[in-house]
């Protein structure tokens, strides 16, 4: 027996112990295995969902442990996915340990645990790569003694993907440091030629391994049932869950929509549980082990669930909402029909999907003169700024201003240290040739998908082609290629009841009870929020993610200002009439608004009159709109002196006893309810209840 077959076959065995006694390498598999073990090299494995990439690695591991090599270090970007390697690892005797943020007290145990070589796998989420201690004096002997790196789900290192980011892009600089003769692995489902290429050139420049393989998925039937309304989406939804084989995944686009979906379905006695990124990690945790042991039918999930789960048996994946990548839709839904002959894959799209797809543009990297404008407020500083002390000097709400800093951090012009940022005072160009070009990327991704919810051809082969697999093809499968369509038929007590949940109105709006970081100085605030200045908590008609009343408010704020809609006035009556106040209120004041004042003045008045309230005015805007602002101290600042108590309503408040219901069309930051309640308290208002139409989410 030569060499490689001896070396094969050990291969084979380790298979086996991972996954069976009926495993079998297959021919990519045992190439990329080969190239890591006996060549050293750098390997791009771009295969479907379920063909074996974890296989790789796994073996990989075994075979280089077995000569004496290092431990295995994979960068994996979910909790998910790292608890699906470890308990894999553990059934091939692959002792398997994870570094992340939710086990920070076992960090210490397990880096003893690696120098003394009890540790076969490490796993690392990305975020770890830029953690000062971390990548100061952990990565660097983590790397140097590694047997092997792998990139999981390395897509996400390139910008042209459909998931990039910022914290995978270190890979690059991690990649270039490791020492001679340490194998690296990269591996996907979900990579078009655009991002291959990207993620080879990351990984080794032209000296890399690209294996490539078909994506077809002969167990998914793929389907679209387009109905009108959101309540005809979610009643569909609800009649044919129990008619879906096994157990599977409803996917949602908003946190909101996948609350309001759970509600309902539970409501029809369905055993379904949420899942987004807001879940309690422990709620998540369970979540998953009831859908694994098909304890619940599904869960209702956002893309936190896209990545990292692995249930074989999965039945079907429904999407309520069309992702706006057909490359992330495909990435989703392949999660299903690993393990079983055939799987549903349904697409219940919707008008108010580009909504929500504009929404998700609008926090993309900011433009250049807001990234200047950080970097020398850094340079000027000179010192570190933690985010919170630079967030009240840069017009950037905490997500992007943070994913801004990683991106900044990447390409040198900045550096994450103890405590905070500092500016390196390196030149950094701002790309707009290439910013520019995903943007159109994403806008054409987004008519693709369009293109596949209208297309009367293959599905599948729509979905492959673009990820340009060169050996796409009819399936013979979906509702196009058999003419076999589910019914888009509901019953009226179905809708009915769908439109009830949908449209019952009310959500808590919580008050802000900290000043934000940075406006002592220039405001005289800080710390808590005196309690004779906070509001009561309020309420809101509706969220403008939701997909019941969020529809129509959404539409209300793409319009010319008018009189709040009848329907809306109906609606808030019924929040009213449901709001568990202790004490009634006895007036109700508007806020003066320079966008919408007919739409805020006609909502106070109409309310007051039907609670038989006197109106005891509104709080006068500043004679110019303020400019909008989208982080807290920033906005705080610019609503501070935008509003005043006219002499008439300081009058009339000593008239209402009790709270004062306190009227506006939208809440936002919560900084102009925050402003308003304190002048309003301090000229007498015994208590304020907050009253809107709408709120982000």
């Amino acid at each position: 027996m030569s060499t490689s077959e001896g070396l094969r076959h050990e291969a084979e065995r380790c298979l086996r112990a991972l996954a069976g006694d009926h495993a079998r390498l297959r021919d990519d598999q045992w190439t990329a295995i080969h190239a890591l073990v006996v060549e050293r090299r750098r390997a791009l494995v771009v295969q479907r969902t379920g063909w074996g990439k974890s296989a790789v690695y796994f073996v990989a591991t075994r075979l280089l442990r077995e000569r004496g090599a290092g431990p295995t270090v994979i960068v994996s970007p979910l909790l998910a996915l790292m608890r699906n390697q470890i308990e894999a690892a553990d059934r091939a005797g692959i002792h398997a340990r994870t570094i992340n943020s939710a086990n920070t007290d076992d960090w210490e145990r397990i880096f003893g645990e690696v120098e003394a070589g009890e540790v076969d796998v490490l796993l690392v989420s990305p975020e770890r790569l830029n953690n000062p201690d971390f990548r100061d004096l952990v990565l660097p002997k983590l790397a140097a003694g590694a047997g092997l790196v792998v990139v999981d789900e390395a897509h996400c290192i390139s910008d042209w993907g459909h998931d990039f980011r910022p914290d995978y892009r270190r890979l690059r600089t991690l990649l270039a440091d490791l020492p001679p003769g340490i194998p690296v692995l990269a591996t996907t489902a979900t990579a078009n030629a655009r991002v291959t290429q990207d993620v080879a050139e990351q990984l080794a420049g032209d000296d890399a391994l690209v294996l490539r393989g078909a994506l077809e998925r002969e167990s998914l039937r793929l389907a679209v049932v387009a109905l009108p309304t959101a309540e005809q989406r979610i009643a569909w939804l609800g009649e044919h869950l129990d008619r879906l084989p096994g157990s599977g995944i409803v996917y949602t686009l908003t946190v909101a929509a996948a609350h309001e979906i759970t509600g309902y379905l539970r409501e029809r006695g369905h055993e379904v549980a949420a899942y987004s990124g807001q879940t309690d990690p422990a709620e998540r945790l369970q979540a998953e082990q009831d859908l694994q042991e098909n304890r619940i039918k599904a869960l209702v999930a956002t893309s936190a669930l896209g990545m990292g789960f692995d249930k074989p048996d999965l039945g079907f994946i429904v999407h309520v909402g069309a992702p706006q990548s057909p490359v992330s839709y495909y990435q989703q839904i392949g999660r299903a029909g690993r393990g079983v002959d055939r799987a549903e894959v349904i697409l219940l799209p919707g008008p108010e999907d580009r909504d929500i797809w504009a929404y998700f543009a609008s926090l993309a990297f900011p433009p250049e003169h807001i990234v200047r404008s950080t970097l020398e407020v850094l340079e000027n500083a000179g010192r570190t700024l933690s985010t919170g002390a630079l967030e009240p000097m840069v017009d950037l709400n905490r997500a992007r201003l943070e994913m801004m800093l990683k991106v900044l951090d990447v390409d040198g012009a900045v550096r994450r240290v103890k405590g905070g940022w500092t500016a390196t005072g390196e030149p950094w160009v701002y790309d707009r040739e290439r910013y520019d070009r995903v943007t159109a990327e994403r806008r054409r991704e987004q008519q693709a998908m369009l293109d596949y919810i209208a297309t009367t051809g293959c599905r599948e082969h729509f979905l492959r082609a673009q990820l340009d697999d060169p050996a796409a093809a009819p399936c013979g499968r979906c509702d196009n290629c058999t003419g076999d369509r589910w019914s888009a038929d509901v019953t009226r007590e179905g809708a009915a009841q769908a439109r009830d949940r949908l449209h019952r109105p009310g959500v808590d709006i919580a008050p802000r009870r900290m000043w934000p970081t940075g406006v002592k100085d220039d405001l005289g605030v800080s710390g808590r929020i005196n309690s004779d200045q906070l509001p009561e908590t309020g309420r809101a008609l509706g969220r403008l993610t939701d997909i019941g009343w969020g529809n129509r408010l959404r539409e209300l704020f793409a319009s010319d200002d008018a009189d709040v809609p009848a329907d809306m006035v109906g609606a808030v009556v019924k929040v009213l009439a449901a709001w568990d106040w202790t004490a009634r209120p006895t007036g109700v004041v508007t806020i003066g608004s320079h966008s919408r004042p007919r739409l805020v003045a006609s909502f106070g008045r109409r309310i007051a009159e039907i609670g038989r309230l006197p109106y005891l005015g509104e709080l006068a805007p500043a004679a110019e709109p303020v400019p909008r602002r989208h982080n807290s101290a920033q906005r705080l600042r610019s609503v501070w002196n935008a509003l005043t108590v006219p002499a008439d309503l300081a009058a009339a408040l000593p008239d209402a006893p009790g709270p004062v219901l306190l009227v506006d069309d939208r809440v936002e930051t919560g900084w102009t309810m925050t402003v308003a309640t304190r002048l309003l308290r301090e000229a007498g208002a015994p208590a304020v209840l907050p009253l809107v139409l709408a709120t982000p989410n």
